[in-house]
C-alpha cells in the first residue's frame, strides 16, 4: 500500500502536476529530495516506484555491510521522511508498463496513475559474461543487500573465492570476500586493475599493495567455463589454465536498465542506454531519464556524483529553472583494501595539453601523477596511489582552473618552507566545491557552521550533506570544520574518530583500567557505536598489543592489522618479504641454527647477518602467506609450517621447515607479538 500522505490525495491530483518516478535508489531518492525542497509553492504531486524490499539505501557503501549487517543503518530515509514531505512511496512493487499516449504508469501490483512527467531512474544491473555453467551454485554478483547477505551465508562453507573483474566494485568484492576469511583471487580481462581510473604505474602500484595484503591477482584472463557438480568447483581460462574456487562473485561491470524504456518506445543508444538530451529529456518531451540507465553525451555515468547532477537539474528545471547537464566531474576516492585510491580532473589528458609530474616510491607503495597546463601555471588533473591526503585541495584546483600558489614541483615535493603548497583549506575560493556528490561548496559549509553553530564534524554532515556521498571530500570537510572553530576561538577536540569520543592517550588509559582484550570490547565499553573503520582499528591493535602482549593474528585482532603486521614480515621493493628471527639476548642453540639454515636453503632466502647483529632471511614470496597452518617441533622450539596442500598427519609435514610469514614464527604463539616500539620479528 502507498504510503499515506499529510496532504488530501484527491485534492492533489486535481490541483498539482503528477511526477512519476520509476526506481527509488540514490538517484531516485535525490531527484525526490531536491524537488520537495525547490517546490516552494506545492505544484507536484510526487509517487515513486521502488522494486526491492526496502526504500533508497547507500549502495556506495554498500561494503560497509559486511561489518555491521544491519541493513537500516544503509537506508537514507526512513518512510516517515516520505509521508512527511507528500510523497507515496510503493515499495516492493515494480512499474511494468508505460503508455506514452495515454502518459500513464501501471506497476506489477495493478497500481495505474496518469503522470504529467515521468522520470526513468531504473539504474542498472550487474554484466554477467556469457560464460558455460555461470549459473552454477556459489555464483553470486554484487549488487544489493540481499547479493551481500546470501554471500554471508554462502561464505561459511567456502574456503576459496574468486571475483570476476579488477575494477571498483571488483576489488570491494575481493575485500569483502577476504575480510570473509576465504583465499581470494581477482581475475580481470585487462592487463591492469583498474583500468579506466589509474594509468599503467598507478595500476602496479596498486597490484603490489594488493599482493602484500595477500589477495591474489590474474591478469590477462579470459573466463572460458565454470565446472562443477551442481555447484562451482573451478574456472577454465581461454588461455587454458584454469583456477580450483569454490564460490564466485562476478563483478565486471553494469549495464543500463532500459528494458521499460524499451518496452515504452524510446530511442536507446546503439549498445544500451536510454537516450537524452542536455536538459535530460528522453526522445519523449514529458519523460526524463537520470542515473545509470541515462545515455548523455554518449556516455553511461557509473558514478553516484553523476547521478546527484542530474537528478538536481532536472528538479531545478521543474521548478522554473533553465539548466544544461554538460557532463560532470569523475573524480572519485575510495580506500581499497585499506589502500587510498584516486583519480581527479582531467587525468588522461594528452601530451598536446598538458605536461606531467610523477613520484614513484616502492619502498611505501606510493604514486603521484600529476598534470599541468602547458605553461605549468594550473593543475589539470592527476592520479594517487597509496598516499591520498591531499586529494581534497588537489581536486579543487583542478576543478576551479584556479592559478596555482605555488610552483609545480612544489605539490608533489612539498614546499621549501615546510608549509601546504597550496595553503590549505583557509586559501581555498569560497566558490571552491568541497563536495562533489552533493554540489557543496566551502561557501555553504561556512555558512552553515556560523548560522547554525554546529559543533562537530557529524552535525556538518548532517546539515550540509558534505561527506554523505562517496566520503572522499570528509578530509576536505574535517580540516574546514577545524580552522573555523578554530578562528572562531572555540576547542576542537582531539577525538581519535567518529566511534571514540577520546584521544589515543585517553583511550589507551581506559582500556588499561578497564581491562579491555579486544577491539569489540574496546567499542562495547568506551565507543559511540558502529563497527569501527580505518583510523581507530589500528590504533586500537597498537594499544592492545603494547598493554597485553597477546598474539596479533587471533582471530579477533587479525582484521585491524595492516599487511605487515598480518603477514608478520617486511615488504621489499620487489614484492618479497623479509623474516627477521628474534634471539632474545643474543643467546641461541646449535640447534635452532641449524633450522635457521635449513629454512633458508629450502626456500631460496639469502641471508645475512646485520650491523645490529641480527640474522636477516630475505625473498620469502607471498604465495608462502598463509592461514591454513600447522605446527610442528623442530631444533627445540615450536614453528608454523604450510599446509595448504598437505593433510596434517603427513610425512612432508613432520619435514617441513617453512616458517609461515602469516604464523607466530620460531617463538610459538605465546611469545610471538608486535608492540609500537619492536620490529616485525619472530622469537627463537
Amino acid at each position: 500500500m502507498p504510503a499515506q500522505s499529510t496532504v488530501n490525495d484527491i485534492d492533489r491530483e486535481r490541483c498539482c502536476e503528477t511526477i512519476v518516478v520509476v526506481g527509488n535508489g540514490m538517484v531516485g531518492l535525490r531527484f525526490c529530495e531536491k524537488l520537495v525542497a525547490a517546490d516552494i509553492n506545492r505544484r507536484f504531486r510526487i509517487v515513486t516506484f521502488c522494486e526491492e524490499s526496502r526504500a533508497a539505501y547507500d549502495r556506495v557503501g554498500l561494503t560497509n555491510f559486511f561489518a555491521h549487517r544491519d541493513a537500516e543503518k544503509l537506508i537514507l530515509a526512513r518512510k516517515e521522511w516520505y509521508e512527511s514531505v507528500g510523497i507515496e512511496l510503493h515499495i516492493g512493487d515494480r512499474a511494468i508498463q508505460i503508455d506514452c499516449e495515454r502518459k500513464s504508469v501501471r506497476s506489477m501490483k495493478g497500481v495505474q496513475l496518469h503522470y504529467d512527467k515521468l522520470i526513468m531512474a531504473t539504474g542498472s544491473f550487474p554484466f554477467v559474461p556469457p560464460v558455460p555453467g555461470i549459473q552454477k551454485q556459489g555464483v553470486f554478483v554484487y549488487r544489493t543487500i540481499e547479493d551481500l547477505e546470501q554471500i554471508i551465508a554462502y561464505s561459511k562453507k567456502a574456503r576459496t573465492c574468486a571475483v570476476i573483474g579488477g575494477g571498483l566494485l571488483g576489488l570491494e568484492a575481493a575485500k569483502a570476500a577476504f575480510d570473509l576469511g576465504m583465499e581470494t583471487h581477482v581475475i580481470e580481462f585487462a592487463p591492469r586493475l583498474m583500468p579506466r581510473q589509474l594509468d599503467e604505474t598507478g595500476s602496479k602500484t596498486l597490484l603490489r599493495k594488493i599482493r602484500n595484503i595477500g589477495v591474489h591477482v590474474h591478469l590477462n584472463k579470459s573466463s572460458k567455463a565454470v565446472h562443477g557438480e551442481g555447484s562451482i568447483q573451478r574456472i577454465e581460462f581461454n588461455d587454458g589454465s584454469s583456477l580450483d574456487c569454490d564460490m564466485l562473485i562476478v563483478s565486471a561491470g553494469i549495464r543500463p536498465r532500459d528494458d521499460l524504456a524499451k518496452q515504452s518506445g524510446l530511442q536507446l543508444g546503439e549498445r544500451g542506454g536510454i537516450l537524452v538530451n542536455d536538459r535530460l529529456q528522453t526522445s519523449d518531451p514529458h519523460i526524463f531519464a537520470i542515473g545509470e540507465c541515462a545515455l548523455h553525451g554518449g556516455m553511461i555515468y557509473g558514478l553516484v556524483a553523476p547521478g546527484y547532477a542530474m537528478a538536481e537539474t532536472v528538479a531545478a528545471n521543474f521548478c522554473g529553472d533553465d539548466r544544461a547537464f554538460e557532463g560532470t566531474d569523475l573524480s572519485t576516492k575510495l580506500k581499497l583494501m585499506g589502500i587510498d585510491v584516486a583519480s581527479f580532473g582531467n587525468y588522461e589528458a594528452g601530451p598536446d595539453i598538458s605536461n606531467s609530474l610523477t613520484w614513484e616510491d616502492p619502498f611505501s607503495g606510493v604514486y603521484k601523477k600529476l598534470l599541468f597546463s602547458l605553461d605549468g601555471k594550473r593543475l589539470l588533473g592527476g592520479i594517487l596511489v597509496g598516499a591520498a591526503a591531499d586529494y581534497g585541495s588537489l581536486s579543487v584546483f583542478a576543478k576551479t582552473g584556479a592559478p596555482l600558489p605555488c610552483a609545480p614541483h612544489e605539490l608533489i615535493m612539498g614546499s621549501s618552507k615546510g608549509s601546504s603548497a597550496l595553503g590549505g583549506v583557509d586559501s581555498m575560493p569560497d566558490s571552491a566545491q568541497i563536495c562533489s556528490c552533493n554540489n557543496v561548496t566551502k561557501a555553504a559549509i561556512c555558512t552553515a557552521l556560523d548560522e547554525q553553530n554546529l559543533e562537530s564534524v557529524a552535525a556538518v554532515k548532517s546539515c550540509t550533506r558534505a561527506g554523505t556521498g562517496c566520503g572522499g571530500c570528509m578530509g576536505l570537510v574535517t580540516d574546514l570544520f577545524q580552522a573555523r572553530m578554530k578562528a572562531a576561538g572555540k576547542v576542537v577536540n582531539n577525538h581519535l574518530c567518529e566511534h571514540f569520543a577520546y584521544s589515543r592517550t585517553e583511550l589507551f588509559a581506559i582500556i588499561k583500567a578497564k581491562q579491555l582484550k579486544s577491539f569489540a570490547d574496546v567499542l562495547h565499553h568506551s565507543g559511540r557505536g558502529g563497527q569501527g573503520c580505518e583510523v581507530c582499528k589500528p590504533a586500537v591493535a597498537s594499544i592492545l598489543a603494547g598493554l597485553w602482549n597477546d598474539f596479533i593474528l587471533k582471530p579477533e585482532h587479525q582484521t585491524l592489522q595492516d599487511s605487515n603486521d598480518r603477514f608478520l614480515a617486511n615488504i621489499q621493493r620487489d614484492g618479497t618479504y623479509s623474516v627477521v628471527p628474534r634471539v632474545p639476548g643474543g643467546e641461541i642453540t646449535p640447534e635452532k641454527l641449524i633450522v635457521l639454515g635449513v629454512v633458508a636453503r629450502k626456500y631460496n632466502l639469502y641471508t645475512k647477518i646485520t650491523g645490529g647483529q641480527r640474522v636477516d632471511l630475505f625473498g620469502a614470496k607471498v604465495q608462502d602467506l598463509r592461514l591454513d597452518l600447522g605446527r610442528t617441533d623442530r631444533g627445540g622450539f615450536r614453528k608454523r609450517s604450510c599446509l595448504r596442500k598437505v593433510p596434517a598427519n603427513s610425512e612432508e609435514l613432520r619435514r617441513d621447515y617453512l616458517v609461515s610469514l602469516r604464523g607466530p614464527g620460531f617463538g610459538g604463539v605465546r611469545n610471538s607479538h608486535r608492540t609500537p616500539l619492536q620490529g616485525r620479528s619472530f622469537t627463537a
